[in-house]
């Protein structure tokens, strides 16, 4: 760090290594010089203490080297995992994720969209909450849009990863009536329904066609939330003897008011999550639930982050398929 207290600059550097400016800014992005005079720079600015100046940086070529990644709720342990895998896999010398909590709230999302375009992030990641919001046209004309898990279809998104809804919930209540279920609830985070293959329509879609008497509840993901939401569910009248939570976050809840109620899963409560989280595995019973492949999902979405930051095209859609993974949470109804 310079002595005088100040920000180091170039033109310390440049002093430092008896080097030109302009051939200290070309080595440090890595333009020109040889590997030798690029190192002799590297090492000046890493002894003098020397960060580029973010803004200087994004006025000069255009990117800030920031990719924002836009959660839904950071209370879903999914969503937790999936944020810190591609802040980890978008960690590079140029390039940065800043990760951020939408609460749930569909309007602060938005808010928190244009925060970002605002700071010029090179790109947005975005689980939606609510896919169908005008907002997002906007957002979209402003900055490449990586949607994930639903599709935005107002907006021209420069890349789609979209979750199979059709394959999972179908699976799920097709077990649930296989296993002779008639009167079932499916736990959401958002009542949804003006969206491309909403998984709440599925479920209603499927269970006419299975004879099911389903209801859709909402419920937040956090355990004390989920709990109160799913004890509500199980003293009313009928009770569901089967449950299909659309997040693994929201059937723990269900398991923690099935003992303050004194009902035994699956004895007197089926039960299935939807992704696979770690934990599921530790309940008793253990948790039967759909597995996701995370980490080809972020291999993916980088992929699609790099195509999109790099050469400003436009990456076709792509759909993930979850397999359902049987653990115990599944039987007969009480007779």
């Amino acid at each position: 760090m310079s002595g005088t207290g100040r920000r180091p600059t170039l033109k310390d550097i440049a002093a430092d290594t008896g080097l030109s400016m302009a051939a200290v800014s070309y080595a440090l992005r890595g333009l020109h010089g040889t590997p030798e005079t690029r190192q002799r720079v590297q090492e000046a600015a890493e002894r003098l203490g020397y960060q580029a100046d973010p803004v200087a940086r994004a006025l000069a070529s255009g990117r800030s080297g920031s990719i924002g990644v836009l959660c839904a709720s950071l209370e879903d342990l999914w969503q937790q995992r999936l944020a810190a895998a591609l802040g980890r896999e978008l960690l590079a010398p140029d390039r940065n994720a800043w990760i951020i909590d939408s609460a749930g709230d569909a309007g602060r999302q938005l808010e928190l969209a244009q925060h970002l375009v605002d700071h010029r992030a090179d790109a947005i990641v975005v689980i939606p909450i609510d896919p169908a919001a005008p907002g997002w046209s906007t957002i979209a004309e402003q900055a490449p849009v990586i949607a994930i898990g639903d599709a935005l279809p107002g907006a021209k998104a420069k890349s789609e990863v979209v979750f199979d809804n059709e394959t999972g919930v179908s699976t799920a209540l097709r077990r649930l009536a296989e296993a002779g279920h008639c009167e079932v609830a499916v736990l959401s985070p958002t009542l949804r329904a003006e969206i491309e293959r909403p998984a709440e329509e599925i479920a209603q879609r499927v269970a006419a066609s299975l004879k099911l008497r389903i209801r859709i509840v909402q419920c937040p993901h956090d355990l004390a939330g989920a709990t109160d939401v799913a004890r509500t569910l199980l003293t009313s009248t009928p009770r569901p003897t089967g449950i299909l939570a659309l997040a693994d976050s929201m059937a723990f809840g269900v398991y923690a008011a099935s003992r303050e109620l004194g009902l035994r899963v699956p004895d007197d409560l089926s039960l299935l999550g939807y992704d696979d989280q770690p934990l599921s595995q530790l309940l008793t019973p253990p948790l039967s639930s759909f597995h996701w492949p995370l980490d080809d999902l972020v291999t993916d979405v980088v992929a699609r982050v790099t195509a999109t930051v790099d050469t400003n095209r436009r990456v076709r859609r792509t759909t993930v398929v979850p397999t359902l993974i049987e653990r115990g949470s599944v039987g007969a109804p009480p007779t």
